[in-house]
């Protein structure tokens, strides 16, 4: 009897241990399919309204429609229907626009939260791509969740990375979006 137990116990452990390795080791899953696009954010500022891509529709008590408040722009509610094109250049043919809401939800840290359509009108995608999540601006990267889509998009799932490729004061941002999905229907 003890010479059973012996030799069975290291099978046994064996056994555990590739079970561990195995559940440490699994990779990623890769993306069915990977898009970098790029969208243009022109505020309203009071001047341009003939180019603004966004507008101030909400502001807190001491802030206005115009300027973002200060206070990290704490209270301030924003609305875009800014142009998507596939390289950086805001002249590029758009393959879409990205529409939306972002708002400043943070006195003490410089952040927002979005929510954000892709609406594709490009002879490449037709549909949606939905977007929302908790926006940490000073962040060089961020990542936001991929909730859904439509038509070439349907119940797609993933990851959006957003970068600040551009700026001009609080008139003018570019963002790169590169978006991995790993729900492909």
């Amino acid at each position: 009897m003890a010479l059973k137990t012996l030799t069975s116990t290291p099978i046994l452990f064996l056994l555990l241990l590739g079970c561990a390795a195995a559940s440490t080791s699994q990779a990623r899953p890769r993306p069915c399919k990977r898009m970098v696009l790029y969208f243009h954010d022109i505020l309203y500022n009071g001047h341009n309204s003939h180019n603004a891509t966004s507008a101030i529709v909400g502001s807190p008590a001491w802030g206005d429609r115009v300027t973002l408040a200060g206070q990290n722009h704490f209270g301030n509610v924003v609305v875009f229907d800014d142009p998507i094109t596939l390289d950086n250049n805001l002249h590029s043919p758009a393959v879409g626009r990205a529409q939306g809401i972002y708002l400043y939800e943070k006195k003490e840290v410089f952040t927002a939260w979005v929510r954000f359509s892709f609406v594709f009108n490009s002879t490449q995608h037709k549909g949606s791509i939905n977007f929302a999540g908790a926006y940490p601006l000073m962040n060089k990267t961020r990542d936001i969740s991929v909730l859904g889509g439509t038509g070439d998009f349907f119940m797609t799932r993933g990851v959006a990375t957003l970068m600040t490729d551009a700026f001009e004061g609080e008139v003018y941002f570019r963002l790169r979006v590169d978006i991995k999905l790993y729900e492909c229907w």
